[in-house]
C-alpha cells in the first residue's frame, strides 16, 4: 500500500498533486462498446484488475454490473527515452516512481495520472447499467472490434448515451486488429470513420490496438496523459457523492465484535469527504411506519470511519475516482447494491428528493441498438399520456409514469422518490418487447418535493 500520508489540509491540494494521485484517482474513463468487443480485456491490460466478480459473468464471459478498476499512469523523466514506450500502467497500490527498465536509460518512471475505470456492459440487456455508469465519466474510450462490421448495434446506443450527458473527452479503439490481415484493417477503419461523422468522435483518432496482446496499449496511455485533461474540480463546496455500489464487507462466521458498518461505493463529484464526517445519503430507503402502517421515506445517517481507493487508505477524497466509504450503518442496508442510486454529502446540504419531475424533452428519430428488421418500424413516437418509461438519474434507474404531455415539456410520476438537482440531465427509455431501449434525454425543469424524514 501507498505510504505517503495524507494529513495536509485538501484546500491546498489539486488533482495533480502526487499527494493525492499516490492515494486516489482523479479522473474517471468509461469503457464503451458493444458487447465482447473487448472492454473488459483492455481494462484488465492497463490496470491488472479482472472486473468480472461474478459468477454469472465468469460464465458467459460477458459484463453485467459495472466494473471498476484503477490505475496509475508513469512517464520516464529522461527525455531521451522514446515514446509511447516511456508510458507505462500499473495497479494503483504501486509506488510513485521507479526506474526506468529501458536498458542504458538511467531514468525514473514517475507518477503522471492515477485514473478510474468504469467498465460498462455492452449487452442491450443492459443497457440501463451502462447509463448509471455514464453518470460518473469524465471520458471514455469507444472499443469497436475490427473483426466485425462498423457500427454494431450497441456502438451507436453507447456512443449516443455518452453524447446526451454531453461528454466532451472520447476517443476510437480499434481493437482485435491481431485477428485480421491488413486490407481487412483498413476497411474496417474506413467503417468507422463514416459511423463516427458528426459525432463527439469525429476528430478523434483511431488507435488500433490488441488489448489482448498488449500491442500498442502503451500509445493508449500516452494519449489519456496528454489529451484527457482532469476536469476543473472544486474541492471548497459541500461534497456530493453519486453512489453506484454499496455492500456488506462481512463475512459469514464474524462474531460480534468483529463486524463493520456498511460500505458504499461512487464517485465525488464536487467537495471533499474526510474520515470523521458526519453524512447523509438521499433519498434514503422507504419503512413502514408501525404506528400508521403507512410507508415512508427515511434519509440515512452515519459518520465515515474510513476511505479507500482499492488498497489505499486514505484520510481524505477529493472528486475524481472511484472511493469507497466505510460507515456505521447497518451492513444489511448496503448489501447487493441496495443504496446504488442514493447520493452521499453532508447532512442538510443535499439536493432535494422528487416524486414528480417536470422535465424538457428531447427525442431521438429512430432506435438506436437494435438488429435490423424490415418488418417493424424504428421511428419513436412521440411520449403519451398514462405511458410508462424508464429514467437515468445520476446513477439511479427507476420506472415513471407520463402523466402530462405538451409539446417537448412532459410530467412523470416516479415510481419511488429520488434526489435530483434542477436541470440534471436524464436519459430516457421506453419498452420495446421484453427490452428497454433508449429514446431520448431531458433537463429537469421543476418538480414536486418529498420531506424527508430524518
Amino acid at each position: 500500500m501507498t505510504k505517503i500520508a495524507a494529513v495536509m489540509d485538501p484546500t491546498t491540494l489539486s488533482p495533480t498533486s502526487i499527494e493525492v494521485m499516490a492515494n486516489q484517482a482523479t479522473i474517471n474513463i468509461g469503457t464503451i462498446g458493444h458487447v465482447s468487443h473487448g472492454k473488459s480485456t483492455l481494462v484488465r491490460t492497463i490496470s491488472g484488475v479482472q472486473t468480472f466478480r461474478y459468477e454469472r459473468e465468469r460464465k458467459l464471459n460477458i459484463t453485467i454490473k459495472l466494473g471498476y478498476a484503477n490505475a496509475k499512469i508513469y512517464k520516464c523523466d529522461n527525455e531521451e527515452c522514446p515514446r509511447p514506450g516511456c508510458y507505462e500502467s500499473k495497479g494503483s497500490a504501486e509506488p510513485v516512481e521507479y526506474p526506468c527498465k529501458r536498458p542504458g536509460c538511467g531514468g525514473k518512471m514517475k507518477l503522471v495520472r492515477h485514473i478510474s475505470f468504469v467498465d460498462c456492459p455492452g449487452h442491450d440487456v443492459y443497457m440501463m447499467t451502462m447509463l448509471s455508469g455514464a453518470a460518473v465519466m469524465d471520458a471514455a474510450m469507444l472499443l469497436v472490434a475490427a473483426n466485425e462490421p462498423c457500427p454494431q448495434p450497441q456502438t451507436s446506443e453507447h456512443l449516443v448515451a455518452i453524447e446526451m450527458i454531453k461528454l466532451k473527452n472520447a476517443f476510437i479503439l480499434q481493437n482485435k486488429v491481431d485477428r485480421i490481415k491488413e486490407d481487412e484493417a483498413l476497411i474496417n477503419y474506413e467503417q468507422i470513420k463514416k459511423f463516427s461523422k458528426n459525432t463527439i468522435v469525429e476528430n478523434a483518432p483511431i488507435i488500433p490496438i490488441s488489448a489482448q496482446l498488449k500491442v500498442n496499449i502503451d500509445a493508449v496511455i500516452e494519449y489519456v496523459y496528454k489529451h484527457i485533461p482532469i476536469p476543473v474540480r472544486d474541492f471548497t463546496a459541500d461534497p456530493h457523492l453519486i453512489v453506484i455500489r454499496s455492500f456488506d464487507i462481512n463475512k459469514p462466521g464474524f462474531e460480534a465484535d468483529e463486524l463493520r458498518g456498511g460500505v458504499v461505493g461512487g464517485s465525488i463529484l464536487k467537495g471533499v469527504l474526510k474520515v470523521g464526517d458526519e453524512i447523509e445519503l438521499r433519498p434514503g430507503r422507504l419503512v413502514q411506519d408501525p404506528v400508521t402502517n403507512r410507508t415512508k421515506l427515511v434519509t440515512l445517517r452515519s459518520r465515515i470511519v474510513s476511505l479507500n481507493a482499492e488498497a489505499n487508505s486514505m484520510q481524505f477524497a477529493v472528486p475524481g475516482g472511484l472511493i469507497g466509504v466505510g460507515s456505521l450503518l447497518d451492513p444489511a442496508l448496503t448489501r447487493q447494491d441496495l443504496l446504488a442510486g442514493n447520493v452521499l454529502g453532508h447532512p442538510g446540504k443535499l439536493p432535494k428528493v422528487y416524486t414528480e419531475l417536470e422535465i424538457n424533452y428531447f427525442l431521438l428519430r429512430q432506435l438506436l441498438g437494435m438488429q435490423k428488421d424490415k418488418r417493424k418500424s424504428s421511428n419513436i413516437g412521440p411520449l403519451k399520456k398514462n405511458e410508462i418509461l424508464k429514467i437515468a438519474i445520476g446513477s439511479l434507474t427507476l420506472g415513471a409514469l407520463v402523466i402530462k404531455v405538451r409539446k417537448d415539456i412532459a410530467r412523470l410520476a416516479l415510481q419511488k422518490p429520488a434526489c435530483a438537482d434542477i436541470g440534471e440531465k436524464i436519459a430516457i427509455s421506453r419498452n420495446y418487447g421484453v427490452l428497454w431501449r433508449l429514446i431520448g434525454w431531458a433537463s429537469i425543469v421543476k418538480g414536486k418535493t418529498y420531506n424527508v424524514d430524518k
